[in-house]
């Protein structure tokens, strides 16, 4: 890796093109270097994932209403709806859209933690559906997929969001516009340029994930995504960004993150050096914030000891800065006590989830969530004793650079009433390449066939998994035969009032061919 000195240049300080980290990601984006095999592999892996959470949530609302807004930019020769078939197309940026919202809903798929946070799967939508528009081979997908993981993860490790409330999705937009640059070949002028503009398009408050949080949730990296065909596609027709969208004395940097004299070390693979980035990234086991995966998985473990929960007079879980004010008590948020809040904040909610995960020994995407589950009054009680605090050790783990020392856990301490303790840790989730049940292919199968269960018919469930383990030898139109067909029946639709009828517009993106550029 070479690391990347990213500081904010004012305009008397004319900082060249070649020099800015937006031309610098776009160097890498065109790099025509192969891609390993155990990197295909794992990619092969989060299709699979994220096909198997987008299956889940294909009936949910809001991707019901993300799914009602694409079907109204039907394009002939267009991408696929997840659920809808082959048959079905829309317009790349509408697929990116509506998949992307599926895939995000029940935050049921991977994860990387570092400086920042990010759900890297949420690169595979944009760039699926502009492959399949533009016709590309599995190989190129593949290629565009690497890219994607490569400039979120490395973007991550380096420049923190969240710190000062922009959305973790800011990183997002420019590494599915760097995916797709590298699926078509582009040449660096051009995704240099649709970086930017997906950068200054996609950068959001952080409240979406605060307090009350709703359904726009799952929307934000399906935005994110959005905006990134549709810069991609701007930038092929030759238009330009705002530069330096970074380094600028009025960029992201100097006005958005840590001010004028902030100095970053962004790390970025050199030139011949394969994409390796999605080798540091972990999956989900559980349908939950990734935060929460090892102490699930710690909370089944010290469930067996406790037969009566009103013994218990408290519960103190010592974990890292991240999990104790964004999912604990640490963040002052009152709804994460509320029995009737929203599905995405219960998911935020670390009480509730230990709490659960204490008395059922088990994890389920809708069952664990139901409302009437959340005001089960023993539930109740529990988990409004549970509170969380910061230690510095586990938050050193949590920012630790060697991934082999890395850690995402905590230790929980269950004081009873009659003066005993039950305490424990678990530094990582059992399916994490280090935990006690690392993950492999036949787990991402068993996980899409959980979820297909009952939605998808066992053949095409089949036909599936046979077409996405050869996803490398795809051919050119090939892609569209990764769409799932759920029979209509079992489809449920948007109808409500208020849809806007976009019927009769043509959506904008084009993704022209490579050959069709003019500058």
């Amino acid at each position: 890796m070479q690391y990347h000195d990213v500081r904010v240049h004012p305009e008397s300080d004319r900082l060249p093109r070649a020099d800015q980290l937006a031309w610098k990601i776009a160097e890498v984006a065109a790099d025509p270097v192969a891609v390993e095999e155990s990197v295909t592999d794992m990619i092969i892996n989060r299709v699979i994932d994220n096909a198997s959470v987008a299956v889940a949530s294909v009936n949910r609302h809001p991707v019901m209403s993300a799914r009602a807004e694409a079907l109204a930019h039907r394009r002939a020769d267009g991408a696929t709806l997840f659920g809808m078939g082959p048959d079905v197309r829309v317009h790349a940026e509408w697929a990116a859209w509506a998949n992307g919202t599926a895939v995000r809903e029940l935050d049921y798929h991977d994860t990387f933690l570092a400086a920042e946070y990010s759900h890297p799967g949420d690169n595979i939508p944009g760039i699926l559906a502009v492959a399949q528009q533009c016709r590309r081979s599995g190989a190129d997908l593949i290629r565009g997929i690497a890219t994607g993981y490569e400039i979120q993860i490395d973007l991550v490790r380096a420049i923190c969001l969240h710190k000062h409330k922009i959305d973790h999705v800011a990183h997002l937009g420019p590494s599915v516009a760097a995916g797709i640059g590298t699926l078509l070949r582009l040449p660096p002028a051009i995704v240099y340029q649709a970086i930017g503009q997906a950068l200054h398009v996609t950068t959001a408050t952080r409240q979406s994930r605060k307090g009350e949080i709703s359904s726009w949730k799952a929307y934000a990296p399906a935005h994110a995504g959005k905006m990134a065909v549709e810069s991609v596609d701007r930038a092929m027709m030759g238009e330009t960004s705002p530069t330096p969208i970074y380094e600028g004395e009025d960029g992201v940097i100097a006005w958005m993150l840590d001010g004028k004299d902030a100095r970053y070390s962004v790390p970025l693979p050199m030139a011949g050096e394969p994409k390796r980035a999605i080798l540091s990234s972990f999956t989900k086991e559980h349908s939950a914030e990734y935060q929460s995966q090892a102490l699930i998985d710690l909370a089944f473990r010290m469930g067996k000891k406790i037969t009566n929960w009103d013994d218990v007079a408290d519960i103190l879980i010592e974990t890292s800065h991240h999990t104790h004010y964004v999912i604990g008590t640490g963040s002052n948020d009152p709804q994460k006590f509320d029995p009737g809040a929203s599905r995405e904040t219960l998911d935020h909610s670390i009480m509730y989830i230990v709490a659960v995960a204490l008395q059922d020994g088990e994890w389920h995407q809708v069952r664990s969530y139901a409302p009437e589950r959340a005001r089960r009054p023993d539930t109740v009680r529990l988990w409004q004793k549970i509170r969380t605090v910061e230690t510095p050790d586990w938050t050193a783990r949590y920012h630790e650079a060697d991934p082999n020392k890395k850690a995402f856990g905590g230790r929980i301490i269950i004081r009873m009433k009659d003066g005993s303790v039950l305490e424990d840790e678990l530094a990582v989730a059992n399916a994490h390449t280090l935990g006690a049940a690392p993950w492999v292919r036949a787990d991402y199968i068993r996980k899409f066939r959980m979820l297909a269960e009952g939605v998808v018919p066992e053949a095409e469930v089949a036909r599936f998994l046979e077409i996405v383990q050869r996803l490398p030898t795809l051919e050119a139109g090939e892609l569209h035969l990764l769409e799932l067909l759920i029979p209509a029946q079992d489809m449920q639709q948007n109808t409500a009032q208020g849809i806007f009828n976009f019927g009769q517009v043509q959506g904008a993106a084009a993704i022209r061919q490579p050959a069709e550029l003019t500058s």
